[in-house]
């Protein structure tokens, strides 16, 4: 392309605030966009659903960053660990994505999941326990994060007094703002993590017991099992894919509602919506902003644009999902909407495995909140609330407001 790329300002803290409006322009202005994003990186910003739809499923993409032909996307990763941390299905391909993903279903049930829900509506009321009567909270610090981050180290068998550092490790190894991470510290923080998979694995190996880490050490799928390095990849995506994305959902979702006081309203008097508002909340402002990265293989034309091989796709589902060529006044918050096929969790073959676990996490936690926070209400101004640079998308702070003793 003969254009000039446009600089996605993620320095900038009103576009951080609402990114919106300019990616409805970048969507009018073409389908596929020119970008540069943190660090100076060049991509190509697919906009609009239907190309979304189809790039989610090219083969000619990959998801595998060591298809980049911009190497400093590799340099970040610690160069003696690089192998361990892409052994997971979110940076593999068919024929590895295949044998990763089916054995990690084995072990990731739909059982499983459906008999959390007793244990995460007990973390959701004991977390609450301990705001009610104060009359104010931090929705995030207080409640949308410590929910997801014991859920996960539930299902992964960390024990209790683990978690904190198990937190540490993961927001460090996370891409928070605009710029690339410091190699030093993702470093720093995989070695720790490493080291404490590492010896949590060799515990699953004795004694299994009943969590997702037991059942990932003893999945199989004929002869073929993960090996140690799949293994600590794996537990690494589950609390990237489980933890911060989960937070976001949880706390954007209330962000939402009490920026719409009628679609709050609407939710009060009719808790049976819940299961569709979290699906709106998906698709009005998801936890992934604005997309999904893959890298061209070859020279490809996507929606009449020729992307060069190498090239960083950002497949932008945030952007795609409010196309108003696929989705009926996509600007406004509608809880009750029907007709709601959103990106957020993708498509195809790398559609999100822990999709039933954040609706269900997201139900539980918004629904309680809201019956047990009466008079809940945002302590600023909806344009006053503070949210997370770069990728990953929601408030960082809920300071809120509601009548004690709910």
């Amino acid at each position: 392309m003969s254009e000039r790329p446009v600089l996605l300002p993620y320095t900038d803290p009103a576009f951080v605030a609402d990114p919106f409006p300019l990616y409805a322009k970048l969507r009018e202005d073409g389908p596929v966009r020119h970008v540069l994003i943190g660090g100076g990186l060049e991509a190509w910003l697919v906009t609009r659903y239907e190309d979304a739809l189809a790039a989610l499923s090219d083969h000619r993409l990959s998801s595998d960053v060591r298809d980049a032909s911009d190497t400093r996307l590799l340099q970040q990763l610690p160069e003696t660990e690089r192998e361990s941390m892409l052994s997971n299905m979110l940076r593999s391909d068919p024929p590895d994505h295949t044998r990763l993903r089916r054995l990690v279903s084995t072990a990731f049930t739909a059982r499983r999941v459906a008999a959390m829900r007793p244990r995460i509506q007990d973390v959701t009321d004991r977390l609450l326990d301990a705001v009610v009567e104060s009359g104010h909270a931090d929705l995030i610090a207080d409640f949308a994060l410590p929910l997801p981050v014991t859920v996960i180290s539930e299902l992964l068998g960390v024990p209790v007094d683990d978690r904190h550092d198990f937190q540490r490790w993961t927001d460090r190894m996370i891409t928070r703002g605009p710029e690339l991470p410091d190699p030093a510290v993702v470093n720093e923080a995989w070695q720790h993590m490493r080291a404490y998979v590492t010896e949590l694995i060799g515990a699953k190996r004795q004694d299994p017991g009943d969590d997702l880490l037991g059942a990932l050490v003893t999945a199989r799928d004929e002869e073929q099992r993960l090996t140690e390095d799949e293994l600590i990849a794996m537990v690494f995506l589950l609390l990237v894919a489980g933890y911060i994305t989960t937070v976001n959902l949880i706390g954007g979702g209330i962000a939402m509602l009490l920026a719409h006081p009628d679609q709050l309203d609407l939710l009060r008097s009719d808790p049976g919506l819940l299961p569709g508002a979290v699906e709106e909340f998906l698709r009005y402002d998801g936890p992934v902003n604005p997309g999904i990265a893959r890298f061209a293989r070859e020279d490809a034309e996507i929606a009449g644009v020729t992307v060069p091989r190498g090239a960083t796709v950002l497949i932008a589902s945030a952007i795609a999902d409010r196309d108003p060529a696929r989705f009926a006044a996509p600007e406004r918050l509608d809880i009750t909407r029907q007709d709601n096929a959103h990106l957020a969790f993708g498509h195809g073959i790398h559609y999100c495995l822990g999709a039933p676990l954040a609706r269900l996490e997201g139900q539980i936690a918004i629904g309680t909140a809201l019956r047990r926070l009466p008079g809940l209400a945002l302590a600023v101004a909806p344009d006053e609330l503070p949210w997370r640079p770069g990728g990953l998308r929601g408030p960082e702070a809920l300071p809120v407001t509601f009548t004690p003793g709910g």
